[in-house]
């Protein structure tokens, strides 16, 4: 039953939304820098979904600290990492006898358990479910558990965005779901099924019309499958971008076949495409099969330079996203694995260490051999971040996987190495944008699995053969921090300072608490 007080609230003819996007406590992550930290999107759609008689409120922890506010329904999304977070928050409403819901992907994987923390669960995607929590909870008869199962994607809303009243640089447009590969520690197709949906193409531009933020991030989990025609959609789209003059810097993710069609390529840089995240996971083929890593299998480890080559022609960048501390890593492999990702032509790299996330084929299998050290569960869940290591393989222990990416994640993102890689992406692209921003994105990486620490400015962390060298090299980096600062200021400080007329856009938020105009929506 909902609590007594909507009674009071529908004599009054009205409610109030509150939507919580919950941060990790225990890790600051993007919180480092404000200005990459990313707008919940399935809030919006949440949003979009609610009546338009109520009244709808996000709080974003990404840029400040929960303090009540008061509400008659309170809803939280929620990765992993901060799914401990929400409980927390949710606690609060439900000592004041607020109805609390949470959703998302942890709340997907673990209902049992949020169903202990929280008055409601929302499974699966909220298309399926929201209108009946919103029509039950009115009527006072909400349910503990709704399944939204998998959307019909033609029926999905345009998102809400005059909720996001924080200075997020970047917009998010979905134009698809679901995946079909199903690597073990993924739980995408788990989510969002193995088929992939599309939405029309048409009303994904309409949508990216509405947006008004200078970056745009495609959250697709692969933005040109492998389907039959999916080239000639992504095509569609991009060529649909530059005709309607939506010229905004774009980044995606997509798998290794986005190097296959020179025409996909030439329309994705003509309509802004700088950067491309790619799951590469590993350089051998024993690691890959270890976690069912199907694509990268069957094309062969010797395809990543093929399709780098390509891709780098066309001006864009890629981001590979490999793991550390896999199963059947030892510990030279990781460090073989670091040493590869700098010899390589990779742009940008996103490296992590295995973490068994709920719902996916690793944690029931690892759970099932009783390898995951971390289990004390709600709270042991901030640890799954992806820079702790929480389970024992067979061949190192938890802690000396950390310990080992502790030596390794330093030298990866030195001053050094990231500059270095910044300018082989300018030989490789001869694109400045791309360049600078394969640097920005090393450097929020790095500060990410640094925590504070993030140059490696010691020389003794360097493989130089003089004390000479040593000077040449702080000569470079002497020279090199000017270069750095004189694009900073010609081009992302300038980008920020046009959108909120000043060059640091989360300090003008919080000074003014500036809201940007609302934006139409589709129903």
């Amino acid at each position: 039953m909902a609590k007594n007080h909507t009674f009071e609230t529908m004599q009054n003819g009205s409610f109030k939304l509150l939507l919580i996007n919950p941060a990790n406590q225990a890790k600051l992550g993007y919180l480092h820098d404000r200005t990459t930290c990313m707008m919940p999107l399935g809030l919006g759609i949440v949003a979009a979904l609610t009546p338009p008689d109520w009244e709808v409120e996000l709080l974003d922890e990404g840029f400040e600290e929960f303090v009540f506010r008061p509400a008659d329904l309170v809803a939280f999304t929620g990765f992993t990492a901060s799914a401990a977070r929400a409980y927390e928050i949710a606690a609060v409403y439900r000592e004041k006898g607020i109805h609390t819901v949470m959703g998302g992907i942890h709340a997907s994987m673990c209902p049992e358990e949020a169903m202990n923390f929280v008055d409601s669960v929302v499974t699966g995607e909220a298309e399926g479910a929201w209108a009946e929590v919103i029509a039950d909870f009115e009527r006072g008869e909400i349910k503990k558990l709704y399944e939204g199962g998998i959307a019909d994607i033609q029926k999905v809303p345009h998102v809400r965005r005059d909720i996001f009243k924080y200075p997020y640089i970047y917009d998010l447009v979905q134009t698809s779901r679901g995946c079909p590969w199903g690597c073990d520690f993924c739980s995408v197709t788990r989510m969002c099924g193995k088929t992939y949906r599309e939405r029309d193409v048409e009303d994904v531009l309409d949508e990216l019309e509405m947006t008004s933020r200078p970056l745009l991030f495609f959250i697709d989990d692969n933005l040109v499958n492998n389907r039959k025609g999916a080239g000639e959609r992504a095509i569609r789209l991009f060529r649909g971008m530059v005709e309607r003059g939506i010229r905004k810097h774009w980044i995606s993710q997509a798998a290794l076949n986005f190097g296959d069609d020179n025409e996909v390529l030439s329309w994705a840089r003509k309509s802004g495409c700088v950067m491309i995240l790619i799951g590469i996971e590993a350089e051998k083929t024993t690691a890959l099969e270890g976690v069912s890593k199907k694509l990268n299998l069957k094309r062969g480890i010797s395809s990543y330079e093929t399709m780098l080559k390509n891709v780098h022609r066309y001006g864009i960048g890629i981001t590979a996203s490999l793991i550390f501390g896999l199963e059947s890593d030892r510990k030279e492999d990781l460090y073989e694995r670091g040493r590869y990702v700098l010899r390589s032509s990779f742009d940008a790299y996103q490296c992590t260490i295995l973490t068994p996330l709920p719902g996916t084929v690793l944690y029931d299998r690892l759970k099932e051999q009783e390898r995951i050290i971390l289990t004390n569960y709600p709270d042991d869940w901030q640890h799954y971040h992806f820079t702790v290591g929480t389970v024992n393989t067979p061949n190192m222990e938890a802690g000396e996987i950390t310990g080992t990416m502790h030596r390794i994640w330093p030298h990866l993102y030195s001053k050094m190495n990231m500059r270095r890689k910044m300018f082989r992406t300018l030989w490789n692209t001869r694109n400045f944008v791309t360049a600078y921003w394969v640097y920005g994105t090393n450097h929020n990486y790095g500060r990410i699995v640094c925590e504070g620490n993030l140059h490696c400015d010691d020389p003794s962390c360097w493989t130089y053969a003089s004390p000479w060298k040593n000077v040449l090299q702080w000569l470079y980096l002497k020279f090199t921090d000017k270069v750095i600062w004189v694009i900073y200021k010609l081009f992302w400080s300038r980008m920020i300072r046009e959108q909120y007329g000043y060059s640091d856009g989360y300090g003008i938020w919080k000074e003014k608490k500036q809201e940007p105009p609302p934006t139409i929506y589709k129903t």
